[in-house]
């Protein structure tokens, strides 16, 4: 197997993403975490670019790593500095990290228009820095900018640029798509110029995704001779992202039959996804592929059926290989398999055949023409399941609510009192509640009456609300559909409720989410009271 190390850039490049910005704890932690899962090397951020980073450097000087090497990055001397009084050669020094990633310019057009200097004065730029961090005992991989358009309006030049870095005693000859538009068949048969002509060097691929090609461009240049990839946790970046290594990595390791040294980790894949995103403060994208909620999800009936008797039939790989699950998906394209197989994860098993599997099909199908959907509401449909096969146990009944927004004048915060009437276990509660809004409110007064007879209840988190608009162009007599996500800190489950009413929907929804947890509580109660083989 082919030797293929990672390189991950994610606290630098993947920081330039719209909307990504790490604390210095957060940088910590995600090095932490790279570390324990494998990656050779960890770009900490550009030396010379602001304090923050910095500070991280001088906070990791502090933190030896198991495994991973850190890597300080910065350019090239600038034309006016000698290599010796370079400022920026100068930071990455300052960082004490053992690697320097160093970038220079491959394209003529940025050597003559954006650095304003000559191609030989390049190239001695080049060689300048490189020979210079050696001299220092650092590791150097050189990252060629813009190599690819750089090669392909003048191929001479752009191999000089490489070769300038190599004499000079380049560790690593990294060449990058750094405006992410070349196609994957240019991107192999430069590569594989690149290593013909440099055979003992280690080069590596580092792509952008302007063109959503960064993963094919990059396993396809290991194909092509690299031995090294550069990307970002979750595809993070500017624009549109770099390459993506929560797929690059699996490609690898399970596609292409790679040796990495996070392969033994692959495992972990998905949680350290998850982790980034929430770091990152991003919501986790369900259609990624191998990590993603939606990477093996299946909803078609058909499609249900063939994987519940042969997984390959619809899975490229086992779901868990990397952290992930499989997910049957409840909506009108279900059949009796997607039944079976969704009722089989509550225990239930059914014949295909069985009365009760018909009957939970009509009830989601009359449901859904309704405007119900069940694909992101688990917890709605397995509550559906029990009422349908009248093992359904109501914690609580509702006797009414009201709510009331009141607004004073133009100036004033709107009020909003919610006042729900249930009866909980023979007795009948009356109460009021506040928030910020109708669900804020109700979910408030529905609270203070329930942890009185359920305290689990307040370990309930609404995690997030969506509202979708059914039939917009019956305007405000519009059906809504509500969702909401919820957890207890060990589960997390989805809600929805219907109707004309938004808050009615909302409340349908929140009745749901609280019930499940109740239901939940109640079977694990069940589960350590049967006695044990």
């Amino acid at each position: 197997m082919n030797k293929v190390t990672i390189y991950d850039t994610t606290l630098r490049d993947g920081a330039q993403g719209e909307g990504i910005n790490f604390s210095l704890p957060a940088k910590m932690r995600i090095v932490r975490s790279l570390d324990e899962f494998g990656i050779d090397y960890i770009e900490g951020g550009f030396a010379a670019s602001n304090p923050k980073d910095m500070e991280f450097f001088e906070e990791m000087k502090k933190m030896p790593l198991k495994h991973a090497r850190l890597a300080a990055f910065g350019s090239t001397r600038r034309a006016s500095f000698t290599a010796e009084t370079d400022p920026g050669l100068a930071a990455i020094l300052q960082t004490e990290a053992p690697v320097a990633t160093l970038f220079g310019k491959s394209w003529l057009l940025h050597v003559e228009q954006v650095l304003k200097t000559t191609a030989d004065e390049n190239l001695k730029m080049i060689a300048d820095s490189v020979r210079y961090l050696k001299s220092k005992g650092k590791e150097v991989i050189y990252d060629a900018e813009h190599f690819f358009d750089g090669y392909l309006d003048n191929p001479a030049y752009a191999l000089q640029t490489l070769e300038a870095a190599a004499a000079a005693g380049a560790d690593a000859l990294v060449v990058c798509d750094t405006n992410g538009g070349r196609m994957t068949s240019e991107i192999v048969k430069i590569t594989a110029v690149v290593a013909k002509q440099f055979p003992k060097a280690v080069l590596g691929i580092h792509a952008h995704n302007d063109a959503d090609v960064a993963v094919a461009n990059s396993l396809a240049a290991v194909e092509a001779g690299a031995s090294m990839v550069q990307g970002t946790l979750n595809g993070y970046g500017e624009r549109t992202g770099n390459a993506n290594l929560c797929s690059i990595i699996p490609g690898l390791v399970l596609k292409l039959g790679c040796d990495a040294t996070c392969a033994a980790n692959l495992a972990n894949l998905r949680s350290l996804s998850l982790l980034l995103d929430e770091i990152a403060d991003q919501r986790p994208l369900k259609s990624r592929p191998y990590v993603g909620e939606s990477a093996f999800a299946h909803k078609a009936g058909m499609h249900v059926d063939a994987v519940s008797k042969a997984s390959q039939s619809f899975e490229h790989i086992d779901p868990a290989v990397v952290g992930n699950e499989r997910r049957i998906l409840m909506s009108e394209l279900s059949g009796a398999s997607n039944v079976r197989l969704k009722t089989g994860e509550m225990g239930l098993d059914f014949q295909k055949d069985a009365p009760a599997v018909r009957d939970i099909l009509q009830r989601l199908e009359h449901m859904e023409k309704s405007g119900y959907a069940f694909e992101s509401a688990d917890a709605s449909f397995k509550l559906l399941v029990q009422k349908v096969l009248k093992r359904h146990k109501p914690f609580f009944d509702l006797e009414g609510f009201s709510v009331v927004v009141q607004k004073d004048d133009a100036e004033s915060k709107a009020t909003t009192v919610a006042t729900i009437k249930i009866n909980v276990k023979g007795q009948t509660e009356l109460t009021a509640g506040e928030g910020d809004g109708p669900v804020d409110a109700l979910n408030d007064a529905l609270r203070k009456v329930l942890r009185r007879f359920y305290p689990a209840v307040d370990t309930v988190v609404l995690q997030d609300y969506h509202v979708r608009i059914l039939d917009p162009e019956t305007a405000t007599r519009a059906t809504t559909r509500v969702l909401i996500d919820s957890s207890d800190g060990r589960e997390h489950w989805g809600t929805v409720g219907v109707s004309t009413n938004i808050i009615e929907a909302s409340w349908e929804a929140l009745l749901d989410s609280v019930e499940y947890k109740l239901f939940l509580d109640e079977k694990r109660r069940v589960a350590q009271e049967q006695p044990k083989d």
